[in-house]
């Protein structure tokens, strides 16, 4: 596994104290925690935390990475898995395409209103017509199980064909409800439209390139597959019972689990799946370069964005109520934030972090977010998708209340 400084599993220490992790032509570097105000034993006290899963045998591996002041003080990989591979992120995806769309608002050639028809003509059927940008980014556009099977995505002229024959479920801005693929797949052709560029070419150039990351990416060729971990269903889904007992309402998981099935979720295990990149679910990344993905949306000091748009960005706009959840959804362009507890809870966060904590989960157990007050980042993979919701649920909370308190 890969080690926090201090630890005697790295080979070598920089003059600085800087540790240089890599893998295959990757390399990190990692700062003695104390340099950017962040505590080694709360930190040693997070990955221990990380350790339980590993040891018990739930998950088959993990990786961890925090940051702060643009730094990385952590980058581990345990369990049955190389130092410093990959995972597929699934719905973290997400918030790295939120900053595709962000860089195009701040260079004025999108806006947050604009209807997605006078991008995509081809949309502008069976009553999506004014449907926005803003309403794709806050899950309030009205086609969330809009269906698109791997034949027709690996093509973009299938999936613009099938935006034709989408249906809407409601009406748009009326209500939220997650749209685990569907609305990303037209951000998507929309950054296309607007910079000629390929959505994953776009994001590789204009965000992680500058950042000097270079294990992100939206969709791998079969050929760069190697150093991506293998996906395994975990545990099973708790019992309607169970669930009651934790929200207060008995729901059958199996009846409102959409697309996002254990079957859906194990294709990205396919060669052909890997490679084609869902805007929704199919990025690929350590978790190191997602935690400084998150240092950048803190700090821009890449300039990566114009500042006002960032802002805005990442300002809660989508109150709506979660069908789920069963509170507000409390969402941004492109974002889950925090709010106050408990609900921050219900949402994902960790106790302990700031209500403006910003960031992204994915299917599984994948977390990632920001905290504006601390300046720490936190990312965590796994390839062992824990199917029992609640205790899923219990371990990110435990794990992101333990990074936050970190510094």
């Amino acid at each position: 596994m890969a080690a926090m400084p201090g630890n005697a599993q790295y080979p070598r220490r920089h003059r600085e104290g800087v540790v240089a992790v890599s893998s295959e032509t990757r390399t990190y570097d990692i700062a003695e925690p104390e340099s950017v105000g962040v505590s080694s034993d709360r930190l040693r006290e997070l990955i221990e935390r990380a350790h339980r899963e590993i040891e018990s045998g739930l998950l088959p591996s993990c990786q961890l990475a925090l940051a702060r002041e643009g730094k990385l003080v952590a980058f581990e990989t345990l369990g049955d898995a190389e130092p410093g591979s990959r995972y597929i992120i699934f719905s973290m995806t997400k918030g790295v395409v939120a900053g595709a769309i962000w860089i195009l608002v701040g260079e004025n050639k999108i806006a947050w209103g604009d209807k997605v028809a006078d991008f995509i003509p081809e949309f502008a059927t069976n009553g999506k017509e004014n449907i926005t940008v803003e309403q794709l980014l806050t899950h309030t556009s009205g086609f969330p199980q809009a269906p698109m099977n791997l034949d027709v995505a690996s093509t973009r002229e299938g999936r613009i064909e099938c935006f034709g024959k989408w249906r809407l479920n409601w009406e748009p801005g009326t209500r939220f409800e997650y749209h685990p693929l569907s609305a990303h797949w037209v951000l998507g052709e929309i950054v296309t439209r607007v910079s000629g560029s390929d959505l994953s070419d776009f994001i590789t150039e204009r965000i992680f390139d500058p950042l000097g990351l270079s294990a992100f990416r939206l969709g791998e060729p079969e050929d760069r597959q190697g150093d991506i971990n293998d996906l395994a269903i975990v545990g099973e889904l708790p019992t309607p019972e169970e669930v009651k007992e934790v929200f207060g309402v008995a729901i059958d998981l199996e009846e409102v689990r959409g697309e996002v099935t254990d079957e859906a979720l194990m294709a990205f295990n396919e060669p052909a799946a890997r490679a084609i990149g869902a805007p929704g679910g199919g990025g690929i990344s350590t978790a190191a370069d997602i935690a400084l993905y998150y240092q950048e949306m803190l700090r821009n000091a890449s300039e990566i964005w114009d500042p006002r748009v960032l802002d805005e960005g990442k300002e809660p706009i989508n109150e709506l109520p979660d069908p789920i959840r069963g509170i507000p959804a409390h969402r941004s362009r492109g974002l889950m934030v925090a709010g106050e507890p408990p609900e921050a809870q219900f949402r994902g966060f960790g106790h302990n972090l700031s209500p403006r904590t910003f960031g992204h989960d994915g299917a599984g157990g994948q977390i990632a977010w920001a905290d504006p007050d601390s300046g720490i980042s936190f990312c965590y993979l796994t390839n062992g998708l824990d199917a029992h919701i609640i205790r899923q649920g219990r371990r990110t909370i435990g794990l992101s209340s333990r990074a936050a308190v970190c510094a």
